[in-house]
C-alpha cells in the first residue's frame, strides 16, 4: 500500500485560510502569493524532466475504420501544430504494455504539458489518452500517477514491474 506525505508538508505554520467566498458567490478567497508556484515552469519531483516530463499515448481501435482515420489525421494535426513535441511513429499495433494501436507524444515543460492538454481535450475525438509523468517508476507512472481521457484502458503492467536479478 502507497504511503503519501501530507500536501500540506511546508505550510504548518501558514495562518489559517479565509472562508469568505469572492463575489460570484462559489469561489473562496485565496491569501495573496508572495511569488508563483514554482510548478508554472518546473515539473514538481519526482518528475524527471531530463528526458521529457510527461507521455501521451493516444488510443484507438484499429478495427474502427472510421477510429482509425481520425487517429491518422490526428497524428499529422499534432505534428504540424506541436513540432517542439517529440511525436513517435503511428502503430497499428498494440505494442509493450499498451492494450491497442496508439501513438506517442512527449512533452518537456510544465507549459506545454498543459497546452498540450487543454488542446487534446478539445481535439482528441473518439480517441482515449493515456497521460503519465515520467519518474523512476515506470509502473507506478502507468498505475498510481497516470490520468486518462476518454474511455480507460486495461494496461499490461506486469511488462513495466522492475524485473529482480
Amino acid at each position: 500500500m502507497a504511503s503519501w506525505k501530507s500536501p500540506l508538508q511546508g505550510y504548518e505554520s501558514a495562518p489559517s485560510l479565509s472562508t469568505d467566498f469572492n463575489p460570484d458567490g462559489k469561489s473562496l478567497v485565496n491569501p495573496p502569493a508572495a511569488t508563483k508556484s514554482p510548478a508554472y515552469d518546473h515539473f514538481p519531483s519526482p518528475i524527471i524532466s531530463s528526458n521529457n516530463g510527461f507521455d501521451f499515448h493516444i488510443y484507438y481501435m484499429p478495427s474502427n475504420q472510421k477510429e482509425a482515420q481520425y487517429a491518422k489525421e490526428l497524428h499529422e494535426r499534432i505534428r504540424r501544430e506541436f513540432p517542439e513535441l517529440r511525436i513517435y511513429r503511428f502503430w497499428d499495433r498494440a505494442v509493450g504494455p499498451h492494450p491497442t494501436a496508439m501513438f506517442e507524444v512527449n512533452t518537456f515543460t510544465p507549459h506545454q504539458t498543459g497546452a498540450f492538454f487543454s488542446w487534446l481535450t478539445v481535439h482528441r475525438g473518439p480517441c482515449s489518452v493515456l497521460i503519465h509523468p515520467n519518474t523512476d517508476d515506470a509502473h507506478k507512472d502507468h498505475t498510481e500517477l497516470m490520468t486518462w481521457m476518454g474511455r480507460p484502458w486495461p494496461l499490461h503492467t506486469e511488462l513495466l514491474k522492475p524485473r529482480s536479478t
